[in-house]
């Protein structure tokens, strides 16, 4: 890898966008490969070349999510709308039926782990924030108490957006709205200023931050700078899956994580009675 061809232009290709989302969870070993050092110098150099191709394909959390988004929307998995699509959110979601989305996720977790299919039926869209809420455990863990570690693991986890406020080298002060669970339910609290980390070894996942940037976060880092547009799209997104997994944590406990919040309806999934709700219709979860 070399630094020959690192001058970025103003669309960001698609696998330099993946490395930038991916490498935080990356460096604590939650995902992808092993090596993240190699990941974050990509990222830091602008380098695009077959080896981020290759990086990119072995994180098997994200890649089958970017093949099912390209796969309805005509496009490579690594086209730079696709990425973006799958982390921030974009109309390439949209492309994706409930149906579809639903059998993607039976066919990837099993039969048995019904729930995320139940909520893609209901709006749920493939999008980086639904697999954090919906298809790992730390939602269902909240109520079966203490809520504070799966709360931080979430919070973390979720792709969120903030404000830069200062900046301190290789660091930075960002207003951001915490996810809280209140009586039950997830919703984003008063804004709060948290240290982010914007660089390290003199690398950065994205250009130079300034006071007033809006910026998308995961896992403690800075990885992008978003325009209004995105910003309102990831704002979506969220609104969209709290709201889901907000109507699931109002159903009794039974015996799974998220227990389903309705049976699929003819034609979807199978013979069943159940009422199909569009997400829009479930309580906002953003207030």
């Amino acid at each position: 890898m070399t630094a020959s061809d690192a001058g970025l232009s103003l669309t960001i290709p698609g696998p330099l966008l993946f490395a930038r989302y991916a490498y935080p969870p990356n460096a604590l070993g939650y995902c992808g490969p092993g090596d993240s050092a190699e990941l974050l110098e990509y990222a830091g150099l602008g380098v695009v070349d077959r080896g981020l191709a290759a990086i990119a394909h072995r994180f098997l959390g994200a890649w089958p999510y970017l093949a099912l988004i390209a796969s309805a929307s005509r496009r490579e998995p690594l086209d730079a709308d696709v990425v973006e699509a799958y982390w921030i959110g974009n109309r390439l979601l949209r492309n994706v039926p409930g149906s579809l989305f639903a059998t993607h996720l039976t066919d990837r977790f099993g039969p048995g782990l019904t729930d995320p299919a139940q909520l893609a039926l209901l709006g749920g869209r493939p999008h980086h924030n639904f697999h954090v809420f919906a298809v790992y455990p730390w939602t269902g863990l909240l109520r079966a108490g203490p809520a504070a570690e799966p709360l931080r693991v979430l919070d973390s986890c979720r792709i969120s957006w903030g404000t830069v406020t200062a900046v301190h080298g290789e660091a930075a002060d960002v207003s951001t709205r915490p996810l809280q669970y209140v009586a039950g339910r997830l919703r984003l609290g008063d804004p709060v200023v948290r240290w982010m980390l914007t660089g390290s070894r003199g690398y950065r996942l994205t250009r130079d931050v300034q006071p007033g940037d809006v910026v998308s976060l995961h896992w403690n880092w800075i990885c992008d700078v978003l325009s209004g547009p995105q910003t309102s799209e990831l704002r979506k997104a969220t609104a969209d899956v709290l709201a889901l997994v907000n109507h699931a944590l109002g159903r009794p406990a039974v015996g799974s994580a998220l227990e389903p919040v309705v049976r699929p309806a003819v034609g979807l999934s199978g013979p069943g009675s159940g009422t199909f709700v569009p997400v829009a219709a479930l309580p906002d979860a953003m207030s």
